[in-house]
């Protein structure tokens, strides 16, 4: 059973979304939120798998109380998806800085909904494709990264990059075995180990460092 908390400041849109998650039997809303300060808060009381946090809410706001997740020890096994109506690249960057592991518009399909917060809950990040196609031309438009380089990343094999690639691309696991011809196992495998190469916390830091050092171009293909 995958237990999730909703945190969203709109009534209305909580119940919307309960009602869809509600009726999958592996699927359980242990509480809702209305701002950030509820929403941190329930998750040190109950610990969900999964938060659904909208981004744009009173106080505290879904992108502080991300960090705060992500900064949090004992927080280690929860995962954020990120929930607005808005698709501006800030947004979409600023989650993934925040810690969350995936980004959604509140507009999706409720399969695509389903399918994120399973996936979410696998430890997979997932973007929609439309969105990372605004990510990929927002990085592509912004001056040559003039950060010192991370040697982590020399530590990478040439596979590890190119699954590094697929990763920052929203490929879940299985999806990056198909593409490469691979086993889910040996994808997942080289997914774990680019992350303790990396040291990173969860695929959404593996993300924001392949845009942040340019692995990712508008010509590679989704």
């Amino acid at each position: 059973m995958i237990h999730i908390l909703l945190a969203d400041d709109q009534r209305l849109v909580r119940a919307g979304i309960r009602g869809i998650l509600e009726d999958e039997d592996d699927l359980h809303v242990v509480a809702e939120a209305a701002d950030g300060h509820a929403a941190l808060a329930a998750c040190r009381e109950l610990l969900p798998d999964v938060v659904l946090m909208d981004i744009r809410m009173p106080g505290m706001d879904g992108l502080e109380a991300a960090r705060r997740i992500a900064a949090d020890q004992q927080l280690d096994a929860v995962k954020v998806v990120m929930l607005t109506t808005f698709d501006l690249d800030e947004y979409v960057y600023g989650a993934l800085r925040s810690g969350a592991t995936g980004f959604l518009l509140k507009d999706t399909e409720p399969d695509e909904l389903l399918r994120a917060v399973r996936v979410a809950a696998q430890g997979d990040a997932l973007i929609t494709p439309s969105i990372t196609r605004r990510l990929i031309a927002e990085f592509a438009d912004r001056p040559v990264n003039t950060r010192t380089p991370d040697h982590r990343l020399d530590a990478l094999t040439s596979r590890e990059r190119e699954v590094m690639r697929l990763i920052a691309a929203g490929r879940t696991n299985d999806e990056i075995a198909r593409q490469l011809v691979v086993s889910p196992l040996t994808a997942k495998t080289h997914v774990s180990r680019i992350m303790t190469k990396l040291g990173a916390r969860d695929r959404s830091q593996v993300v924001v460092m392949a845009y942040e050092y340019r692995m990712v171009s508008p010509g590679w293909h989704l």
